[in-house]
């Protein structure tokens, strides 16, 4: 069989399944495994102006992209074409992040072996376990998923383990700082089960703007940043924006200071294997004394001290 992915979560999916010798094609934000994605030929590129960093201007591109009904991604339809594809993996669930259900669609009809399309579409976790099995199937390997499955499970046993009857904390994931946006779809269900309570994000739901005044309302205890697609490096850098907010050392997590960079990209953004990677590092930010992982150590970066205000 031959895998296209033009979606990063599902180029994961595919390689956890041990299928990684299948894949011919992925999108242009593929980057894991390395060792996998680095020699594919990319399929896909974004339409946005290049050297955009400053938060507000990518948001209002977007926005402007969005008011003139032009693609935010465009496919490399002959490429695609002289791979001659049996199954393409894309999405239906948000236009931003990658290339749309429509677009994909619309490319593998004019080929001359139409291929299967499959939607890796992750609104809950439950989606994502869903989306493993899907893709199995189609690639012939269904007990590889039941395995991985197993495996996914144990850990989110030790997780509810260690959490059980613990405090759950308030927290707040930021998934865009300016404007902001709360977390949504699946990361709510990800800070429920590592024992904590987002305060703004619904499970299920699409991530949405909120106002600052809404924060300083909702008190959290903690707050995280994960800008979508940020590595840790480029959310740590935006967090001046925050700092300039007059009101910013009214909120409890800034004055304990517990205000953290997490590596977005990763664990958070891309519905994926590491999203139970991204699960235990929540469970070890919100309960320390119940709960380890070393990935603490890489993937978050604390940016406040208790009692020192920015500013």
């Amino acid at each position: 069989m031959r895998i296209v992915s033009l979606l990063p979560g599902a180029t994961e999916l595919v390689c956890a399944l041990g299928l990684a010798e299948h894949l011919v094609g992925v999108s242009h934000e593929c980057d894991f495994p390395p060792e996998v994605v680095a020699g594919l030929p990319r399929l896909t590129r974004s339409t946005l102006p290049e050297g955009l960093s400053d938060p507000a201007a990518i948001d209002a591109a977007v926005r402007e992209k969005a008011r003139r009904g032009e693609p935010l991604y465009v496919i490399d339809e002959a490429q695609l074409a002289a791979l001659e594809p049996d199954l393409i993996l894309t999405q239906a669930l948000c236009e931003v992040c990658a290339v749309p259900m429509g677009q994909a669609l619309r490319a593998s009809g004019r080929l001359r072996r139409p291929p299967r399309v499959i939607a890796v579409n992750t609104y809950r976790l439950t989606d994502l376990f869903a989306c493993l099995q899907q893709i199995a199937e189609a690639a012939g390997v269904p007990e590889r998923a039941e395995d991985l499955l197993r495996a996914w499970r144990r850990r989110l046993a030790r997780v509810a383990d260690a959490v059980a009857g613990a405090p759950r904390p308030r927290l707040l994931l930021l998934e865009w700082l300016d404007p902001p946006f709360c977390c949504g779809h699946w990361v709510p269900e990800m800070v429920e089960i590592a024992g904590g309570q987002e305060v703004l994000g619904r499970p299920g739901e699409p991530s949405r703007r909120i106002r600052w005044e809404e924060v300083l309302a909702a008190a959290p205890d903690v707050i995280g940043l994960i800008p979508c697609g940020y590595r840790l490096a480029d959310a740590v850098e935006s967090y001046p924006l925050l700092t300039r907010l007059s009101f910013w050392p009214q909120i409890p997590a800034v004055r304990n200071g517990q205000v953290y960079a997490l590596e977005a990209s990763a664990y958070f953004s891309r519905p994926g294997p590491r999203t139970i990677d991204g699960i235990e590092l929540l469970t070890a930010l919100l309960h320390p004394d119940r709960f380890h992982t070393p990935l603490r150590e890489r993937a978050v970066q604390p940016l406040e001290t208790a009692g020192v205000f920015p500013g």
